[in-house]
């Protein structure tokens, strides 16, 4: 029997390295620049891939525990850094896929392996032997001796330690483990809520009149929807963006806005399977929880002092001071809108489900311009060559397409970017177009971060994703400007990714702070609405004709059209977010009274809603911009500011271009924010430029 019991095992152990060697994801990409072989891929190989490489890379923490020698920075600090390799290859993989690419096994997964993680990185961050290695080379006279990239690893790496718990007794490790573990899946069940509830609102419309003002591409689209969802022969709009924003803005029917509308901004919020409010309450508390055992008031002050901003009076400072001047702004802009429905002998008081239909009757009024006018401007194609362009004006680096490389997905494109020498830069992934496997929203992240290994630079793969108006018929894809701005933001982000130049992977490419991060996008957007830029891409799909002045003009005179609600619309958001990570208390409060309550006490206008209520405000909640989500707007000083130079001078001007990258793009997280700020401009940034780019300068 014990002999049968042995073979057994045997068996077992042998058919698992069998498996671990059929696992495309524990061998060597040998692809194209190691992009990872996603046909290859299958869903039964991720499960074992982060078992093995968890396994790696506990072997890899206990050489440097279990290492006799004296803690050093490179026996210790960089062999931190070093580790994890594997496992970083198999996550990165897992979670673009999971945001992207999903479906029900993927997700089943995540389930599996989320607990096995936060273990894991549990288990590193609490071990008290390695903190006590971490500390030494902190504390050692040495320290002096090191460069500034690596006194800033070693700073980031002792901090990330204490920030995660390693100074707690016992008792107090034991409750930061609990409160991990339900925060992983919390997060986890949050994001999964709301991909399903956005899947599963259908505006199905059988009657031609009810697609009366609509325009003819979204039409086409919605047919095209629904001919693929067996509903041949009628219409179905969706709460994607693409579906969902031009059928606010020209659909005549007011019941069925309000009825797309309602669906939007509740979802998260209907009582059901997926609804998210107990789930948000919950994260709030251990949030409380979790800053109070490391020592601090509330969850904001934890994050905040590792941010620009540095604690939450200087975040409530800056959104105060635009929240006046916003709010006066907005109040106008509802009353215009009440006067042209007054107008109109409409006989209704302006709701939130109004506002982006009358908005847009009002622009086309005043400015004789709408969305519908410019898209045949905006073809996809045009607009990401537009962005490539740009780089290549700016850096000197191009974009050549490459279809011998391996995507996972038919809607994918990949680019290899070089530098004007030719020498290899990296591979820039676009994923563009919205389908129920991917989650709402636009992003960037790596499948694999540029650092030096032994030596030798690794090189970054990007992946752009968005969710931009898809080709219809035989039309293709035509953007609003709102995606073309879009498409220059998430690019700029790429470029941040791709442009790295860092020596250690902790403080590669967008590891930067949340409220620096956003600088590298938005700078680009400026470039986006520039006449000369736009010049460059904005050419109709039929006739190749460039976008006339006239309508560039009309354009630029409509720029702040309706900034008042885009700015209240953002900014109450941001507020929300400080107010739920500014609780003290550790009780589960009810998510929808704590969301009025505080909207009713900033004077939150009922014609606007908040850009994310609380049960799909997945920046906070499940994506890491927990008392973050002002970044955008801290950001927004920075990079109008830093925009402001080039204006000053050319619009492509290489010397500033060249500061620029080195000092900003180049640099990731191996120095502070503001020194690589003032570095590039010569000074602390302004708030003025800011001000003015927003209309908010004549209403303060």
């Amino acid at each position: 029997m014990k002999r049968l019991i042995f073979l057994f095992f045997v068996f077992l152990t042998v058919n698992q390295i069998m498996a671990q060697n059929d696992n495309p994801l524990l061998k060597e990409f040998n692809t194209p620049f190691g992009v990872p072989p996603f046909s290859e891929i299958k869903i039964e190989h991720y499960k074992p891939a982060f078992e093995a490489a968890v396994a790696e890379h506990q072997k890899e923490i206990d050489a440097i525990v279990n290492n006799k020698a004296v803690p050093t920075f490179q026996n210790t600090i960089e062999a931190l850094d070093k580790s994890g390799k594997l496992l970083d290859k198999v996550g990165s993989v897992f979670y673009n896929m999971s945001s992207a690419n999903t479906n029900d096994e993927l997700q089943k997964v995540s389930r599996e392996i989320t607990p096995m993680m936060t273990t894991h990185y549990n288990n590193i961050s609490l071990n008290p032997v390695l903190f006590s290695k971490v500390k030494s080379v902190y504390e050692s006279p040495d320290k002096a001796k090191l460069n500034p990239e690596e006194k800033m690893l070693l700073e980031k790496t002792y901090k990330g330690f204490v920030r995660q718990g390693a100074n707690l007794n016992e008792d107090q490790k034991t409750e930061l483990r609990k409160i991990n573990d339900e925060l992983a899946m919390l997060t986890l069940n949050f994001g999964e809520n709301l991909l399903k509830e956005t899947n599963n609102f259908l505006l199905i419309v059988d009657k031609k009149e009810d697609l009366a003002g609509l325009p003819e591409v979204s039409i086409a689209g919605a047919a095209e929807l629904a001919k693929a969802k067996g509903h041949d022969g009628k219409w179905i709009f969706t709460l994607q963006k693409p579906s969902l924003i031009p059928f606010l803005q020209y659909s005549e029917k007011r019941d069925l806005r309000e009825k797309i509308f309602k669906a939007y901004i509740n979802r998260g919020d209907n009582n059901n399977e997926y609804d998210n409010k107990k789930i948000i309450s919950r994260i709030a508390a251990l949030r409380v929880k979790y800053a109070n055992l490391l020592g601090y008031k509330n969850y904001a002050d934890y994050v905040l002092e590792e941010r620009m901003s540095k604690d939450s009076r200087s975040v409530y400072n800056l959104l105060n001071q635009l929240w006046t001047p916003a709010l006066n702004r907005a109040k106008n802009e509802a009353g215009d809108l009440q006067k042209l429905i007054d107008s109109e002998n409409a006989g209704i008081k302006l709701e939130a489900w109004d506002w982006w239909y009358y908005a847009e009757k009002l622009k086309k009024q005043k400015y004789a311009i709408d969305d519908e006018v410019l898209r045949p401007y905006f073809k996809l194609e045009n607009v990401r060559q537009g962005a490539f362009d740009v780089a290549t004006k700016l850096y000197g680096i191009t974009f050549t397409e490459r279809t011998d490389i391996p995507v996972y997905h038919k809607d994918v494109k990949t680019f290899e970017v070089k530098e004007a020498d030719g020498k290899h830069i990296g591979i820039l992934m676009l994923d563009y177009f919205p389908r129920e496997s991917k989650r709402v929203g636009a992003w960037m992240s790596a499948y694999r971060k540029q650092f030096f290994d032994d030596g030798k630079n690794v090189t970054p793969v990007i992946v752009n994703v968005g969710n931009f108006s898809q080709p219809v018929g035989d039309d293709p894809s035509l953007l609003t400007f709102d995606e073309v701005e879009t498409l220059f933001h998430e690019f700029g982000h790429g470029l941040h990714g791709l442009l790295s130049y860092t020596k250690y992977n902790t403080l590669s490419g967008t590891s930067v702070p949340r409220d620096f991060v956003e600088l590298p996008s938005q700078i680009m957007e400026n470039w986006a609405a520039e006449p000369e830029v736009m010049k460059m891409y904005a050419k109709h799909y039929k006739t190749g004709d460039v976008i006339p002045d006239e309508l560039i003009e009309k354009l630029k005179n409509a720029a702040l059209f309706n900034q008042g609600f885009a700015t209240v619309e953002y900014l109450s958001a941001s507020l929300l977010d400080m107010n739920w990570h500014t609780l003290t208390d550790t009780l589960e409060v009810d998510a929808n009274k704590f969301e009025k309550e505080y909207l009713d006490k900033i004077s939150m206008m009922p014609e606007i809603v908040v850009r994310y209520r609380s049960p799909y405000f997945n920046h906070i909640f499940a994506s890491g911009y927990a008392a973050g989500y002002y970044s955008y707007i801290w950001s927004e000083v920075l990079d109008s500011d830093a925009f402001q130079a080039f204006k000053e001078t050319t619009l492509f001007n290489k010397e500033l271009a060249q500061k620029f990258r080195e000092h900003v793009l180049s640099k990731g997280g191996t120095e502070e924010p503001m020194d690589l700020y003032k570095k590039f401009r010569g000074r602390e940034p302004k708030i003025d430029a800011l001000l003015k780019k927003r209309g908010l300068d004549t209403v303060l």
